[in-house]
């Protein structure tokens, strides 16, 4: 985590993050659709439920997962 000074003298925390934006278009085009997410620790399957530059969150039966873009290796439409 990267820190700046703000006006009042305090280390403020910001987010830096690597954008792919290869992978952002392809899960925008599944959003709403069932996939596979193979990620560094395993797959998940289930349905695109939302995309945001950082991460991806996959609706499986009763659960949200909530993917890290960056730790995806590949996704494949069911």
């Amino acid at each position: 985590m990267t820190y700046e000074q703000d006006e009042r003298n305090y280390e403020a925390p910001y987010m830096v993050t690597q954008v792919d934006p290869y992978v952002f278009a392809t899960l925008e085009s599944v959003k709403g659709k069932e996939v596979v997410i193979e990620t560094v620790r395993g797959n998940i399957r289930g349905k695109v439920k939302d995309v945001k530059i950082d991460h991806v969150v996959i609706q499986s039966k009763d659960s949200s997962f909530f993917v890290r873009i960056q730790q995806i290796v590949w996704i494949m439409p069911e």
